[in-house]
């Protein structure tokens, strides 16, 4: 693993190499000459003389303009060195130290135990987590849904190494966030939320979380990518069936990170790091759900426990799909034309599906109107276009005939 190093403008200057002219090589007891009749040497003196209040005119001018146009900025760099290197309190490194001072204590380690069955050994996972929230007796704490999904006993630890159990308010498989609470005692510090609809590509952030069980570990990178849209496999099978929304940063995530902390350089959370893109020859690829995006699913596992969404009822897989490629016999036993070319198989049907009539190796092709050419489609336009209660009409092949149907959205099962 490599470490990060920090580039400053170098302050000296490079001196000049080689033998002087014989001319201008003056004796140090000798001040001036006696004469000035060397036209020569009085002509190189002119040229210096210009030269020099060209220099300073130079600087001046810019002194003064800076000083019109930045009335409370005082401070410049000159002959190429850095603004950050005065050490003052507005310091690069200085603003970096005090960002995470801010934010580590309302960092946690999550840990979550599950017992090995016809064992008594129990196999731990770790991840991390941030303190958003001090009410009452409670402390409440954002991280991860696969942090938490496959544990059965939950413990936080603090940055001062304090292991509190913790309770699972909620979760939500689809944003990947979920909300523990511990109990608040000790804890005085909550994150600030900042707004990640502000970021910048090139701006400073910080990682920081428990990778590999070093909890309060910080890196520094920068925002690489604002939007970027990366698919996902939800059900762990190969198949990605949606596409998550993240801030893509070259700060160090690696596995542990999950859940933790990105802020900027206020300290305010930008973003909870949730991923990273692992393989030969990759490095500086990382990335976090924005805060815009995580406090709405918060709010509502807050208020619910769950995040209601639009539920139909089918397991699918895509016609196009290179992991159960569709044979030539297969289409012709399922009486699939030539001509659909794309569109989603249904596997296993149940709720509104199997009440409106949907059965396994239908292949639905359109919702309401408008193509579905894969699962990915089909998740898009029911949890962005439909709504709870709201009937949804769905056409699909079966026997090589097209039929439509309708079927009334419910709210999705407790999972």
């Amino acid at each position: 693993m490599g470490l990060f190093d920090d580039e400053f403008y170098s302050t000296k200057v490079s001196k000049r190499t080689g033998n002087l002219p014989n001319r201008i090589r003056v004796s140090r007891k000798r001040w001036w000459p006696k004469t000035v009749k060397n036209t020569e040497s009085s002509t190189f003196s002119t040229i210096q003389v210009a030269v020099i209040s060209s220099v300073i005119s130079a600087i001046v001018s810019v002194s003064l303009f800076a000083w019109i146009v930045y009335p409370g900025n005082t401070q410049m760099a000159f002959a190429g060195q850095s603004s950050y290197a005065s050490g003052g309190t507005d310091s690069y490194e200085t603003q970096i130290m005090q960002a995470g001072d801010k934010v580590r204590p309302a960092v946690v380690s999550i840990v979550s135990h599950k017992d090995v069955e016809g064992s008594k050994i129990s196999d731990s996972a770790l991840g991390s987590g941030v303190i958003f929230k001090i009410e009452g007796k409670k402390a409440y704490i954002m991280t991860n849904h696969h942090v938490v999904d496959r544990g059965e006993n939950l413990e936080a630890v603090t940055v001062d190494g304090v292991s509190k159990e913790a309770e699972l308010i909620g979760k939500d498989r689809i944003s990947d966030i979920a909300v523990l609470s511990i109990d608040s005692s000790g804890i005085n510090t909550a994150v600030e939320l900042g707004d990640s609809t502000k970021l910048r590509r090139g701006q400073t952030v910080l990682a920081i979380g428990n990778p590999l069980g070093l909890g309060g570990t910080m890196t520094r990178g920068i925002v690489s990518y604002i939007d970027r849209q990366i698919p996902v496999s939800i059900n762990q099978d190969g198949i990605y069936d949606w596409e998550q929304s993240v801030i893509q940063t070259d700060a160090a995530i690696n596995e542990g990170n999950s859940g933790g902390a990105l802020v900027d350089l206020e300290g305010n959370l930008v973003g909870i790091n949730t991923m990273k893109i692992a393989d030969t020859g990759v490095e500086g690829l990382g990335f976090a759900i924005p805060t815009h995006d995580v406090m709405t699913i918060v709010d509502d596992l807050m208020g619910d426990g769950k995040v209601s969404r639009p539920y139909l009822g089918v397991y699918t897989v895509d016609l196009t799909s290179p992991y159960a490629p569709l044979d030539k016999e297969q289409r012709e036993e399922m009486k699939l034309p030539d001509s659909v070319e794309e569109g989603v198989i249904v596997l296993e049907s149940s709720g509104p599906a199997d009440e409106a009539g949907l059965k396994m190796n239908d292949v639905i092709v359109e919702f309401d109107g408008k193509k579905i050419k894969s699962t990915l489609d089909l998740r898009k336009h029911l949890y962005e276009k439909k709504k709870i209660g709201e009937e949804l009409k769905i056409k699909f092949y079966r026997d090589g005939e097209l039929t439509e149907v309708s079927a009334k959205l419910t709210d999705k099962p407790n999972e």
